[in-house]
C-alpha cells in the first residue's frame, strides 16, 4: 500500500495494511453504561442511597444484610455490573456486621451450625468470586436470583417470624456441602447467599426462626469477606459515593435488626420490595 506525505509516497508494510484495516473493521465501541458516580446529576441515581437504606432496614429485620437489593436498585438505574458487584459486597459487610452483633448479643445466633456451613462455603465463595464472568452469562445468573429472593421475600416473610419448630440440626459433612453449593452461587453473583439458606433452614427446621435470621447474618458476613478477598482489584471500581451509601445503609441495619429482634417484620414493605426486584431481574433478563 503506497501513501503520501510530506517527503513523498512511501510504502507501508503489509502488517501495518492488516492492522489499520483491523482497526476500521471493528464495531464502534458501547457508550459507557452510567456508574453510580452519575448520582450527582442524575435525580435516579441521587435515590439510591435513600434506596439503600430501605434495603437495608428491610433485609436486615430477618438478618439478611441486603446485596440482592442492592444490585436490584443499581440494576435499575443502569450501573455496570463490575461496579455493581464489589459495591454490594461492601455494603453487605457493613449491614451484615450490625446484624450480626445485635442478633448474637439477642442469643439468636447458633454459632455451632454456622462454623460447618462456612467450612463449605468460604472457599466455594472466595472460587467463584476470583472467576470474571462475561456479561451474557451474569446478568441471566443475577436476574435467577433476584427473582428467587423476590418469591422467597413476599411468599415465606409471615412463616420467617412464626416458625418455632425445631428438628435435628445436619451432619457436619451435609452442613459443608450445603454451605459449598450456596457459597458458589453467592461467589459468582455478588451476594453472601443467606436468600438461598435461610428458606432452607426453616424448611428442614433445623434451628427457631429468630435463630435462622442470626445464622444468616453470620454466614453472609463471611461469604462477603470472601468474595472481596478473592477479587481485590474490584475494590478500585467502588464509587467516590460510597461513603454516603454506607452510612444510608448503617442507619437502616440499626433500625432493622432491632426491629427483627423484637419480632417486628414489616411484611407489606417487604412484599414491596419483591415487587421492586422482580423489575429489576426482567430488565437484566432483557439486557
Amino acid at each position: 500500500m503506497v501513501i503520501t506525505s510530506e517527503d513523498g509516497p512511501r510504502r507501508l508494510p503489509l502488517r501495518s495494511v492488516r492492522i489499520r484495516h483491523r482497526i476500521l473493521d471493528a464495531a464502534p465501541l458501547r457508550p459507557a453504561a452510567p456508574t453510580y458516580d452519575s448520582c450527582v446529576t442524575d435525580p435516579y441515581f441521587a435515590l439510591l442511597p435513600l434506596g439503600f437504606f430501605l434495603v437495608a432496614l428491610l433485609y436486615s429485620s430477618v438478618g439478611h444484610a441486603g446485596a440482592t437489593g442492592y444490585l436490584a436498585l443499581m440494576a435499575l438505574t443502569g450501573v455496570v455490573p463490575e461496579v455493581m458487584r464489589p459495591t454490594a459486597l461492601v455494603l453487605n459487610l457493613a449491614v451484615a456486621s450490625i446484624t450480626v452483633v445485635r442478633f448474637s448479643r439477642a442469643g439468636h445466633l447458633p454459632w455451632r451450625l454456622l462454623a460447618p456451613l462456612l467450612i463449605g462455603s468460604l472457599p466455594a465463595a472466595f472460587l467463584t468470586g476470583s472467576l470474571s464472568i462475561p456479561d451474557a452469562i451474569y446478568r441471566p445468573l443475577l436476574a435467577f436470583v433476584l427473582i428467587a429472593a423476590a418469591i422467597r421475600l413476599a411468599a415465606r416473610a409471615e412463616r420467617d417470624l412464626t416458625s418455632e419448630r425445631v428438628a435435628r440440626a445436619p451432619s457436619t459433612p451435609l452442613s459443608a456441602l450445603v454451605g459449598g453449593g450456596i457459597g458458589l452461587l453467592a461467589g459468582a453473583t455478588g451476594t453472601g447467599g443467606g436468600v438461598f439458606l435461610t428458606p432452607l433452614v426453616i424448611a428442614r427446621r433445623w434451628t427457631r426462626a429468630r435463630a435462622a435470621a442470626g445464622l444468616s447474618a453470620g454466614f453472609i458476613l463471611a461469604n462477603s469477606l470472601a468474595g472481596l478477598a478473592a477479587k481485590p482489584a474490584s475494590l478500585a471500581l467502588l464509587p467516590s459515593t460510597l461513603p454516603l451509601a454506607l452510612l444510608c445503609a448503617a442507619a437502616g441495619a440499626l433500625i432493622g435488626s432491632e426491629l427483627g429482634t423484637r419480632r417486628i417484620g414489616l411484611l407489606g414493605l417487604r412484599r414491596l420490595l419483591a415487587l421492586v426486584m422482580i423489575i429489576a431481574a426482567l430488565r437484566l433478563a432483557a439486557g
